[in-house]
């Protein structure tokens, strides 16, 4: 059964190479970033787990806990973590999860027959402090991600949580938004007292607020 939007993310208790986890016990009043990669020792995931390792700095600022997976065992991580610190720059700095009997991979529906029938694809869930998923992505295992656009995504998610606003195409930190489409004019007056530019009735644009 796949995950959506809006889910409770499921809750498991797991092995990692950081020790034993109770997901949600372990996300505490963060959000979370679960990602899963194909296997150990290939190629792509080694970059993409060296990358998270040097962006965890901008995970922590924004109270994000990144964890990974794969259906290879702990030990097998443990061994791995050494080629990724030394071709990568940085030594791994996050739990992964070890997943041989696939338990955590079925809950979140990371194996997709019809690519392959052992391995996970390169799934990517954001959590959420209430336990939610807020995103979903799924990669084929040949095309590594784009963690930048996880962060932009987390910085959207973040805002629009706490403020009656969207983001446009491309948004970035900082820049313009958009009064969500719920929020009637005379609403707005009262959330966004230094006022907005009207593209159209249904477009209406102001800064980021703070």
């Amino acid at each position: 059964m796949s995950v959506r939007l809006g889910d409770v993310a499921p809750d498991f208790t797991a092995q990692t190479t950081q020790g034993e986890i109770k997901f949600h016990e372990w996300l505490g009043d963060s959000w979370g970033v679960l990602f899963s990669h194909p296997k150990d020792f290939t190629p792509v995931c080694t970059t993409e787990l060296g990358y998270v390792a040097k962006i965890k700095p901008e995970f922590d600022k924004r109270n994000v806990k990144v964890i990974g997976l794969s259906v290879d065992s702990v030990e097998s991580h443990e061994k791995w973590e050494s080629d990724i610190g030394e071709t990568q720059g940085t030594p791994v700095n996050f739990p992964m999860i070890g997943d041989p009997d696939r338990n955590v991979s079925n809950l979140y529906d990371m194996i997709h027959p019809n690519a392959n029938d052992t391995l996970t694809v390169r799934s990517v869930f954001v959590i959420g402090p209430d336990k939610k998923v807020k995103l979903t992505i799924t990669y084929p295992a040949s095309t590594g991600r784009n963690f930048d656009e996880v962060l932009r995504v987390i910085d959207s998610l973040q805002l629009t949580a706490k403020f009656k606003v969207a983001t446009p195409a491309n948004w970035k930190d900082g820049s313009d938004v958009i009064i969500g489409a719920a929020v009637s004019d005379d609403e707005a007056k009262t959330l966004f007292p230094g006022g907005w530019k009207t593209v159209k009735p249904y477009l209406r644009v102001l800064p980021q607020p703070k």
